[in-house]
């Protein structure tokens, strides 16, 4: 993405993370699910279900950078995959970026069993 609409969309990329964080886990129309070992929080999953498509939506995952790549990810993931088909959920949905940064994320949606829907979204800063 270029530069100046990134800085558009995010002038401070940690308080607007923290904003996205914060209205998820308070979304009423919004589960949410947290690992947690021994009191420390590990990370989290935010489902929305949309039920007039009967599809169930992986709206956030994050697992601390401290406990990643232990398979937690995957864990919420396929806490919140269960609970999705239980709740009548026909298809599951996750987003992410495609940066390098996201590739972990990415991997592990696919072997989950997710397959890309390629679509092209453009941006231009205007003015």
């Amino acid at each position: 993405m270029d530069l100046d609409v990134y800085r558009s969309f995010y002038p401070d990329w940690r308080v607007s993370q923290l904003h996205a964080v914060e209205g998820v886990c308070t979304a009423a129309d919004t589960k949410v699910w947290v690992a947690i070992d021994s009191g420390s929080i590990l990370g989290f999953v935010a489902v929305k279900l949309h039920h007039e498509s009967s599809m169930g939506e992986i709206y956030m995952v994050a697992v601390d950078p401290d406990y990643q790549r232990q398979g937690i990810g995957t864990a919420l993931m396929e806490f919140a995959l269960d609970w999705m088909q239980v709740t009548g959920m026909s298809v599951a949905m996750v987003e992410t970026g495609g940066d390098p940064g996201h590739d972990p994320a990415r991997c592990t949606y696919e072997r989950l069993g997710f397959r890309l829907l390629p679509i092209a979204r453009y941006f231009k800063k205007l003015g």
